[in-house]
This record gives C-alpha cells, sequence and structure tokens, in this order.
C-alpha cells in the first residue's frame, strides 16, 4: 500500500495549494497529512502570542476540512526531519512534499531536511505556494537582486507564466489508522489568561474566512481600495486578507486571479482600486524578495551606516508607547486596536513607527520586536520591510527628513474622529477637538500628557539623521 506525506507549514488551505496537488498526482493509497510544531527551530523569531492564537483556530480549520473529505490531519511536535523520517519509516512513505518558506533560519533547516530525508532513499519535492514569483525569478538587468520597489514591481507584472489557479480537491485519502496525533490543545498554542477573547470575536481563521473576505471585498471595496485605503475608520476600505495570507490559508496568486476576473466582468469600468490592490500584494512580494536576499535585515539595518545612529535606550517610553498612553490620540488609537484585536490599520502602522523611531528615537529593532508579538499577521518578510522602511534604513526607505505628524496626520485620516473616539475611550465625548483635546474646553482629564513635544522630537531627530 502506497504513502505518501504533505508537510503543512504556512500553507494551511486545500485549495490552490501546489504540493498538496503533487501529492495527489502520484495517486497515494493513503497520505500522512502533518503540521509540526517546533518553534525553536524558527529562532529568533518563533511565533508571537498573538500568531499562536490565529494557528489555533486555523489549525482547528484545516483539521475539519481535511476530516470531511476523507482524510486526517496529524499534529506532532518536532523536531521537524526526525519527526518527518519517523513517519515515513513507520508507515512505509516514499514521497514527501511541502510548500517552500524563505524566513533565513527556516531556509537552512529545510536544505537541511531535503538533503538527509533524500539520502535515505525518499523522493522529496518542495513548491512555491506562498508567492506569485519566487525570489530568485526576478532580476535586475545586471542579475542581481531588486533593493527599489517600483522597478521590482514592474519586472513582476511583466512575468508571463501565470499559474492557474488549481482546484480544492473533493475528496483525499485516508491517513493510515495505527498514526497517531497530539491533540490540539496539547500544543498549547492559546495563552492562559483570556487577553486574546477580542483578537477571536474580530476574526475568522482559516480558509473559509480567508475566501469569505476577499470575495466580499473583491465585490463591495476593491473599486474604490485607492480613495479608502487610507481611512481607519472605514472597516471596508482594507481587504483584512493580510493575516490570511500570513497563515496560507489563501495564496497571493488565488487573490490576484479573483482581482482580475472581476476586471473582466462585465459592466465594471476601469477604476485605479483595482490596479492600487494589485501593487499592494505586490510589496508582499517585494518584502520577501528583501528578506530572501538580505536574510540579515531582520535585526541589522540593510543601510550598514545606520548601526551608528544614536537609538535611545528609554524603556519607560517604550512601555507608553506600547500601552497606547503617548498623549497623541490617533497613535494611541493604532496602538490600543492592536493590543485588543491583534491587528492595525495600515496608514495607523506607518503613523505609529514614525512616532516610535523619530519622535522618541527608540530603535526600529524594539518596534518590529513589539509587532511581531502583537499582531496576528506577523510576518517576518513584511515586519522588516515596513519598519525598515519607516526608519530609513532600509531598501526602498522613506527620507530620513520625512517625519510624520501625528495630529496632522490624524486629522488627514480620521477626519471625524471616529476611530479615535472607538479605541480611546476617554476622547469619546470630544467633536471638534478629538485630536487635540488638551485644547477643548470641555475636556475633563483622564487622558495622558504628550510625552513628547513633536515639534522639538521632530528637530532633534533631523538632527540626528542628519550628522548620519
Amino acid at each position: 500500500m502506497s504513502c505518501a506525506i504533505l508537510w503543512f507549514r504556512n500553507d494551511l488551505r486545500l485549495g490552490d495549494h501546489p504540493a498538496l496537488r503533487a501529492v495527489l498526482d502520484r495517486a497515494p493509497d493513503q497520505i500522512l497529512f502533518v503540521y509540526i510544531w517546533e518553534p525553536s527551530e524558527a529562532a529568533p523569531w518563533e511565533p508571537g502570542a498573538a500568531s499562536r492564537v490565529w494557528l489555533h483556530h486555523s489549525l482547528l480549520a484545516l483539521s475539519q476540512s481535511i476530516e470531511k473529505k476523507g482524510g486526517r490531519l496529524l499534529l506532532r511536535r518536532g523536531p521537524s526531519l526526525s519527526t518527518l523520517r519517523n513517519l515515513a519509516q513507520e508507515h512505509g512513505a516514499s514521497y514527501v512534499a511541502w510548500t517552500r518558506c524563505y524566513e533565513p533560519a527556516l531556509v537552512l533547516r529545510d536544505t537541511a531536511i531535503k538533503a538527509s530525508l533524500e539520502s535515505e532513499r525518499l523522493t522529496v519535492e518542495t513548491f512555491n505556494g506562498s508567492l506569485i514569483a519566487e525570489p530568485w525569478e526576478v532580476k535586475t538587468t545586471t542579475g542581481g537582486p531588486y533593493q527599489v520597489y517600483t522597478p521590482f514591481s514592474r519586472a513582476v507584472f511583466k512575468l508571463r507564466e501565470r499559474r492557474d489557479v488549481l482546484p480544492e480537491p473533493r475528496i483525499l485519502p485516508p491517513a493510515p489508522r495505527e498514526a497517531t496525533s497530539l491533540q490540539l490543545e496539547e500544543l498549547k498554542l492559546l495563552p492562559r489568561i483570556s487577553w486574546h477573547r477580542e483578537i477571536e470575536a474580530s476574526w475568522t481563521p482559516g480558509e473559509a474566512g480567508a475566501r469569505r473576505n476577499l470575495t466580499e471585498f473583491v465585490r463591495n471595496a476593491v473599486s474604490d481600495y485607492e480613495a479608502t485605503r487610507n481611512f481607519p475608520a472605514l472597516e471596508s476600505g482594507t481587504s483584512r486578507l493580510s493575516p490570511h495570507l500570513r497563515f496560507g490559508e489563501i495564496s497571493p496568486n488565488m487573490v490576484r486571479a479573483r482581482v482580475e476576473e472581476a476586471l473582466r466582468e462585465p459592466n465594471v469600468g476601469h477604476s485605479l482600486g483595482y490596479e492600487v490592490f494589485l501593487k499592494e500584494i505586490v510589496w508582499r512580494e517585494f518584502a520577501y524578495h528583501l528578506l530572501f536576499h538580505f536574510p540579515q535585515t531582520t535585526t541589522k539595518p540593510l543601510r550598514p551606516k545606520f548601526e551608528r545612529f544614536p537609538w535611545k535606550d528609554d524603556p519607560e517610553r517604550l512601555k507608553l508607547w506600547q500601552k497606547g498612553e503617548t498623549g497623541y490620540p490617533i497613535v494611541d488609537a493604532g496602538m490600543r486596536q492592536l493590543w485588543r484585536t491583534g491587528w492595525m490599520h495600515n496608514r495607523v502602522r506607518m503613523i505609529v513607527a514614525s512616532f516610535l523611531v523619530k519622535d522618541l528615537l527608540v530603535s526600529w529593532q524594539d518596534g518590529a520586536r513589539w509587532f511581531w508579538d502583537t499582531l496576528v499577521d506577523a510576518d517576518l518578510a513584511s515586519n522588516t520591510l515596513g519598519w525598515q522602511w519607516t526608519a530609513g534604513c532600509g531598501a526602498d526607505a522613506a527620507p530620513y527628513f520625512r517625519v510624520f505628524n501625528p495630529i496632522t496626520q490624524g486629522e488627514k485620516f480620521d477626519p471625524s474622529g471616529d476611530y479615535i473616539r472607538r479605541w480611546v475611550p476617554e476622547l469619546s465625548k470630544l467633536t471638534s477637538h478629538v485630536h487635540h483635546p488638551w485644547k477643548s474646553s470641555v475636556y475633563t482629564g483622564g487622558y495622558p500628557q504628550q510625552i513628547v513635544d513633536h515639534s522639538e522630537a521632530r528637530d532633534e531627530a533631523l538632527e540626528a539623521f542628519a550628522r548620519l
């Protein structure tokens, strides 16, 4: 009786899954669908607390989907190599497939695992199921990696080969009866205290939730995306697909295909929203391109001179920023939304990041670590790109003299103050002065004072950047 292994990682879905399709094409009698929990293998960037909450529910959804089609998901603890080797030996599997990862530690690990399994006469195949283009497929005219987004995006859009979206299989082969699995609760992904309840109430992890988000966004919002994406009070202004993409509950290939399909539908005129949204998908591609070619950037700036930047070691102000108690309403609203829901609007991410590195002069690495632990969509590539962009030390970085004014940013992108009032209840009764409550005659207090004067902090930051 033939047996094969499909190793799930950041690809927790059944639709548009090249590795799954390859396993099924070999027509095995049995398939070992396995997820291996061994976070230390991804050190120092093992999954953060919010990501683990999402992973718990995503694995539950995947397990249910596999069971409905006749298969069974096996949950194991690592190390990954010995787990895969033991599964193959115990059940006579001769073929192993998985979707490639691109995080530096995982690239090294997977390369070693593949070589070791092949030395034991197992057939091992790996596939791209996470990106539109592999990091090594997009090259500059000199054959090197890109460091600027615009020419990179042009190169991606010019790629001729477009992989068709693979259908979800109707049935799946069973797992061997004797194959054992841990219970999901034994992975201990959920926290002991109940801070995660609002995260669970705000999201629907799993492939079905991802597809529903995509369908609703394409049907109702993508055409206006260019006009609405920067306003955090508009919940439908963004796709909210980032955590689904992070865990591979939907593929960027499927997202691209669905948007392009919508553009071909009757009575759909040209809209800049479709184009801008697809470019955002390519920003994610750019992040992975950079991470693969410059793996040191998870902890070090891409531009070496920034290693000399005089960041401040200021645990007290860092804590106030983390808690959303800076005295700047748009900053505090974003940080509180992050803590309660595991997510923050992208425009607000830029504002709070700029405030940390340019108003407080606290290092981008401190910000990246906090986001990593608190975001349900914590993605090493995107997290690294975003923070280095804000700090001015990475690829295609914001110029050092670009310092967001948190008050004017709030006035511009949350003009009615609805977003601020939702997440900062101390200001819920303010209207015209919600962005600067200290000016209101009816403000009764309870909201913290500004921890820095923005004008003075901006001057200090510009001086430090100019010296560098």
